[in-house]
């Protein structure tokens, strides 16, 4: 099986997609005025639009490869993976994600494991996405996409840092 982890911001969503959200939720609320909170909107007030390039680029390399996509971005925090996929089929992704990463809390953490603040997304993201890995066994490529540097090359993070980074 071949996998990509995927982020969202920075990645799909751009920065010039960034704050349509707050102009979804300020319409929904005026539609919805017993709507007390974001999070009990629709996925599709929820998350800022795709970029249109971003995703063609995408859908290219899951035609190309038939790489599945595995959710890595914390949007996996607001909402199920039902909603995610369903955002991901209305901004043009051509296939949904099978799956989200586990959060830090639920991964194992290696043990005398030093964890520097300057790093702490990153080495965050990059043992989440080996927990995956190493609970499903099956994955036999995969890469990583994301806009945090989660790549190897220097010496202290040839510890916690991925190889298939782009």
């Amino acid at each position: 099986m071949k996998v990509i982890f995927l982020d969202n911001d920075g990645v799909i969503c751009l920065a010039n997609n960034w704050g349509g959200r707050a102009k979804k939720w300020k319409k929904y609320k005026k539609l919805n005025p017993e709507a007390t909170s974001d999070t009990t909107a629709p996925v599709e007030v929820r998350f800022d639009d795709f970029d249109k390039k971003a995703v063609k680029v995408l859908n290219q390399v899951l035609e190309d490869t038939g790489a599945e996509i595995v959710v890595s971005s914390d949007w996996r925090c607001h909402a199920t993976l039902e909603e995610i996929g369903e955002y991901y089929t209305s901004q043009g992704i051509l296939k949904k994600p099978i799956g989200f990463t586990k959060l830090l809390g639920q991964c194992d953490q290696p043990k005398n494991y030093t964890w520097i603040r300057k790093w702490d997304l990153e080495q965050s993201r990059s043992l989440e996405i080996l927990q995956y890995l190493h609970d499903h066994p099956e994955i036999t490529h995969w890469v990583a996409v994301d806009d945090l540097d989660m790549g190897k090359g220097e010496e202290w993070k040839e510890v916690w840092g991925l190889d298939n980074f782009v």
